[in-house]
């Protein structure tokens, strides 16, 4: 008899997770409060973001061509034009998936579980309607939202977070983001690119905060130029909204930290500090499911709970906080609820940080290195060597492999530059299948490309870069 899975949560863990439970002949209910499956990363996070960049990447090229021999007139920008193109994007999608799900035989209720025990689950339909729902298991994937810090939420339209942010409510002349990981930079050069006067605030000594840093400086002396200010080791202590004829017109920012202003008034200020587990789930408590410290559901390998019949992926199992990340973990549950002897294990998960340049990082990395006392040999070829990167007049990268100098293997890689996270796939691959320096190095590359990248790191190495000049030093 085939097993009936409920999943609670259509995000990209969720979907992922219903449509393979499809494939393998289950029956299959998903639960979520929107139309279609999506979840923020279709509806209000990776996808709407990456649409948003895409439209400041040709901003920022247009810009750039001048030093080509092509000049444009000032862009027009219709601000009202582009959240329809990114509303678009969003549709498209989230109608596909909502298509995908009826084609598998999916039953889609859209609507909020409450779980009743645990192998029943009760749905406030949207609709007004309410439904229970029988199963055999459950998979959890009710992903992330939003980190707020108590002491600085006001409720105003002026104060922004990831989501509403999105919604691109004007072209503001300022705006402070607080934040410096990589949801507050991807944002901070959208705004930043469509005209806004934007300035970042990270507690942090430095940007990026688990990046490696020679990946970030790079990335930095960009940043630098296209903000208005950068305050590293530096604290928001109030946020206060300002008012003019009883409608909101700004927002007061108090600061801590040395060399950086006491007070600043911004038309906007958007906070990008993290994201937290939806691990609050109405009934959890009613099941054997246990909670940890940072609020993520604890799971084994398979992703199993401590109750048998429930499984949990995506951001609310823990981190890395990342949609492909869930898609994986998706695959894993279902298998176990099949009986097989999946376990989630990679040894490599991809990071990408898309701004511009990218930043993209897989395995282990420098810092990671060091804190486990891993030895490790670092091979970067720097892009001002490569043609294709000259070419373009992108020369504002590096790729580097992190390699085991005993048996050559490699352990991790990190790449700065246009089209990081389109280049970092390889990497992932090097690292899954245990492949050497050499492997990479003997591995054809096409020319010109910024793949060759990859395969010069490799050479550097040995020594041997063509375009580099570097002997190895002889031990």
């Amino acid at each position: 008899m085939s097993h009936h899975v409920a999943v609670i949560g259509a995000g990209p863990g969720g979907y992922a997770a219903a449509f393979y439970a499809a494939d393998l002949g289950l029956k299959v209910t998903l639960i979520d409060n929107e139309k279609n499956p999506g979840g923020v990363c279709l509806y209000r996070g990776c996808i709407p973001s990456k649409a948003l960049l895409h439209v400041a990447k040709v901003l920022d090229e247009a810009k750039h061509a001048k030093d080509w021999g092509i000049e444009f007139a000032a862009p027009k920008i219709d601000i009202n034009k582009v959240r329809d193109y990114k509303n678009r994007v969003v549709e498209k999608l989230t109608s596909g998936t909502g298509q995908v799900a009826k084609l598998r035989k999916v039953t889609y209720i859209q609507g909020w579980a409450t779980i009743v025990d645990a192998k029943t689950i009760s749905v406030k339909k949207a609709d007004g309607g309410e439904e229970t729902v029988s199963v055999d298991y459950m998979i959890l994937a009710t992903g992330s939202t939003p980190t707020k810090i108590p002491s600085l939420s006001i409720d105003s339209p002026r104060v922004l977070d990831s989501t509403t942010a999105l919604d691109l409510p004007e072209i503001p002349k300022t705006m402070l983001v607080v934040g410096g990981g990589y949801i507050g930079l991807e944002l901070g050069s959208v705004y930043a690119a469509l005209g806004t006067k934007v300035s970042v605030v990270e507690m942090t000594p430095g940007l990026l905060p688990g990046a490696d840093r020679d990946l970030v400086k790079i990335l930095a002396q960009r940043v630098e130029k296209i903000y208005d200010k950068i305050m590293l080791s530096t604290k928001v202590t109030s946020v206060t909204e300002v008012k003019s004829g009883g409608a909101a017109t700004g927002v007061t920012v108090t600061f801590e930290g040395e060399g950086a202003p006491k007070e600043v008034t911004y038309d906007y200020v958007l906070f990008a500090i993290g994201r937290r587990p939806n691990a609050t789930i109405a009934g959890l408590n009613k099941t054997q499911v246990k909670v940890d410290a940072k609020g993520f559901i604890e799971t084994d390998g398979q992703r199993r709970t401590a109750e048998p019949t429930i499984f949990a992926i995506g951001d609310v199992a823990g981190e890395p906080m990342l949609a492909h990340k869930a898609s994986h973990e998706a695959r894993v549950a279902v298998e176990a609820i099949e009986g097989h002897q999946a376990m989630f294990e990679p040894a490599a998960i991809p990071a990408v940080v898309f701004t511009d340049p990218e930043i993209a990082w897989a395995g282990l990395t420098e810092a990671d290195a060091e804190k486990q006392g891993i030895k490790v040999e670092v091979a970067k070829f720097p892009w001002p060597a490569s043609g294709r990167a000259i070419a373009i007049d992108r020369v504002d990268g590096m790729t580097k492999l992190l390699i085991d100098p005993a048996t050559e293997r490699i352990l991790g890689v990190g790449i700065v530059g246009s089209g990081a996270g389109e280049l970092i796939a390889e990497g992932v691959l090097a690292i899954e299948m245990g492949a050497t320096a050499s492997d990479v190095k003997l591995t054809i590359h096409a020319h010109p490309t910024l793949s060759e990248t990859v395969m010069e790191a490799a050479e550097m190495f040995f020594g041997q870069a063509t375009h580099v000049y570097k002997p190895k030093r002889k031990s």
